[in-house]
């Protein structure tokens, strides 16, 4: 059996002696992809996170989350980062490192920031939580979105909304005039693609507005 494509507009009978196994390998193939596509090959989010099953050993939960009260069913080790984006489909808060290290994760908990990927959803019964989608929308930014877009205090992004994140909280916190003082204040939150210059920038333009 020869391992040659036949040629271009020539369709052998299966079978027949030129009918190749490149030939079926590579039919074969495309038929599986476009099967997993016509059946649905990914499921549905809300039953990849749950929503439809009951979790074992879930405790219910009411969050406060960007002004709106969430009834929930989670199971108790979940982080209030998994909550955020895997319950409640707010996804703009990022999960970086999960350890606490980057400050991808960054919300407001009581007009705090808190790095969501280090505390239980359990834990923030009551709590008055912000995320970036409750900051400010597209017709209608926030100050520090502005001053980001402004300045060009991101590149890839990833970063953005837990920079944004504490970047909001330091103005309601002792920080001094210069630089070096925001800098020290934003060092938890890391940019990988080094754009430092500009967030600081950024902070020190809506700072200077107050």
């Amino acid at each position: 059996m020869s391992d040659d494509l036949p040629p271009t507009g020539h369709r052998p009978e299966p079978g027949g002696p030129e009918f190749s196994r490149r030939l079926f390998l590579s039919t074969a193939g495309t038929a599986g992809i476009v099967a997993a596509i016509g059946t649905g090959g990914f499921a549905p989010a809300r039953e990849v996170f749950g929503e439809t099953a009951p979790i074992e050993g879930a405790v219910p939960v009411t969050l406060r989350v960007n002004g709106q009260q969430h009834r929930l069913q989670v199971d108790p080790r979940t982080t209030l980062l998994d909550c955020l984006r895997d319950h409640l489909q707010l996804t703009g808060t990022k999960k970086g490192c999960d350890h606490g290290q980057c400050g991808a994760c960054t919300v407001h908990v009581n007009s705090r920031r808190v790095d969501s990927c280090l505390s239980l959803a359990v834990m923030h019964e009551g709590d008055e939580i912000t995320t970036i989608e409750g900051l400010g929308q597209p017709d209608n930014l926030h100050p520090m979105q502005k001053a980001f877009v402004e300045c060009d205090g991101y590149q890839c992004g990833y970063c953005t909304s837990g920079q944004i994140m504490s970047a909001v909280a330091l103005l309601k916190e002792p920080c001094g005039p210069d630089d070096a003082d925001v800098k020290e204040l934003m060092a938890g939150n890391i940019c990988r693609c080094g754009a430092y210059m500009n967030i600081v920038a950024a902070v020190q333009r809506v700072r200077q507005a107050k």
